[in-house]
Formats: C-alpha cells, structure tokens, sequence
C-alpha cells in the first residue's frame, strides 16, 4: 500500500459550496447534533466541525451502536462526558437511543430556555441541526427522530430551497436538510477506516488491500470472531505467514474459486467487507480508548 496515499485525495469540488451553506443554516439554530459511526468515532468526524460549531451547542450521537462492541462504546461514552461533550448511542434502524437523544437536547436547552422565557420569549422552540459525514446514517436518523417513515433529506449542492423545519415534538424542530461535510483524509489509517466501514466508497481505495488491513486487524484484536464466522481454528490462522494468507483461506472455505483452483481475492475481500459492514463478523468496534 505504498501508493495508497496518492489515491486518497479524494475532496469533492462542492465541498466550499456546502460547507457556506452549513455555516449560513448555524446562525439559525441553537444545537448542532453531530452523528459518528460508532465503529470510528475519531475518523468519521470531520475537523472543520468543531471549528465552524464552536459557538453552538452539541449532542454527539454514536450512530450504529449496535455494530460496535459493547464495552467500547460505554468507553466512548465515558470518553466524550470526561471531555464534557454530551453523547447518546443511538442505533437509527431499530430506533434504540432516540428518545434518550431528545431528553438530552432538551436537558442541554433547559438552561438557555429558561433565558428567553424570563426575556418574555415563552414557548420558544429549539432549533437543531443533524451535522456529520456521508453514510454515518444521518437519513435514517432523521426519519426515526421525526417519525417520519422516509424522506428527501440528500444534501443538494447549488440548490436553493426555502428552510424547511421538522417538528420532533412540541419543543424541538429539526432543519430538514442535514449538513454533509466530507471526510478529510489525515493518513493512510484514518481513509482505511472510513474504507472499511463502508462510509467511503470502496473504489478509492483497492478492495483486496482495504480487506487485507480489515483481516489483520480482526486476527491481532478480534481472533474469536474472526475464528467463529469462518469455521477456522486458531491453529490454522497461526500457520498462515499473513493476513493475506488468512484472506485466501476465507476465500477456500466460501467456494471463491475461479480456473485453476486459484482464489478469486476480489470476491473474497467483498465477502469479508459485506460481513464486517453488516454486523455478520460480530459487534466489532475499530478505533479503541
């Protein structure tokens, strides 16, 4: 993976656009919630959001925390709270977390309601904004927050549109278009880690060496998972020189083989990616306190 780091320039051209957008939308609402993958709570955060939200107030939510491992993500929880950064684990497609998520939005607000209530401003509601990076699940979030069954919420570069708001409940509104800010690639490991989530597409990086780096990591941290998926023993994994090695076993024991026995890896690293990305591995969290 030598070259790896000219393949990850990777910065759409309406990044600017958005993010003008992003900061115009800010000055209209009182709370920012930021959405993290859970599996990589450092690599899906973009920095320019702590920058252009160090006004505002905020709520992190761990996104697909039904992926992660248990105890890494009372970890993360203990870590943001020391930081004193509020956070909720939410796992948007069953909906677990969301109502604690909106107590906490209005346990943030409590104090500044208060504020406006005494300025004569009574019954005032909170405005807040969903922020975060491609595919940590930000539709899918607004659409359990607001009841809502499905709904447009794609960020639309250059499109002008009147502000829409979604009612949550009758203190909070959301601004129904949620802001996407694009991941910035500090090094190889942080684009390896969106790449093996899922929430970058695959073609940036090669697929058989974003499988390869997903492999050695599950051997070196998550061996029994790893073991239990594909009926491998550890004795077996021990024998193998490498990951790779590992990867071609995988590849045997699922039937990916193509003329001359040899083992079609393409195939392999997709099957091993899917399962990973899919919970199908087990609840496995990548980036550890």
């Amino acid at each position: 993976m030598e070259n790896s780091k000219t393949n990850i320039n990777w910065y759409p051209g309406h990044m600017a656009k958005t993010k003008k957008q992003i900061e115009e939308d800010l000055k209209i609402v009182d709370i920012v919630i930021e959405l993290l993958d859970s599996r990589i709570p450092i690599s899906s955060q973009n920095p320019n959001i702590a920058d252009i939200t160090a006004k505002k107030k905020k709520l992190i939510v761990l996104n697909k925390c039904d992926l992660a491992d248990e105890k890494q993500n009372q970890s993360w929880l203990k870590h943001f709270e020391q930081k004193g950064i509020p956070v909720a684990l939410v796992d948007s497609n069953s909906g677990k977390g969301i109502d604690q998520c909106i107590r906490k939005i209005e346990d943030i607000m409590k104090e500044e309601l208060k504020i406006q209530a005494n300025k004569g401003r009574i019954g005032r509601k909170i405005r807040a904004m969903v922020l975060g990076i491609p595919n940590v699940g930000k539709s899918s979030f607004i659409n359990r927050i607001s009841k809502r069954t499905s709904a447009d919420v794609g960020n639309k570069p250059g499109v002008t549109k009147q502000k829409q708001w979604i009612r949550i409940n009758d203190k909070i509104e959301l601004l129904d278009t949620p802001g996407v800010l694009w991941p910035k690639f500090e090094s190889e490991e942080v684009a390896l880690n969106l790449a093996m989530t899922g929430t970058i597409k695959e073609d940036i990086l090669d697929k058989v060496d974003i499988a390869y780096y997903l492999t050695k990591f599950l051997i070196e941290n998550e061996l029994e998972k790893l073991c239990e998926r594909y009926k491998i023993s550890k004795e077996v994994i021990e024998e193998k020189e490498n990951a790779y090695e590992v990867m071609l076993e995988i590849g045997k024991k699922r039937g990916c083989i193509i003329s001359g026995g040899n083992i079609d890896e393409e195939k392999t690293a997709r099957i091993i990616l899917d399962e990973f990305k899919n919970g199908k591995i087990g609840r496995i969290t990548i980036e550890r306190i």
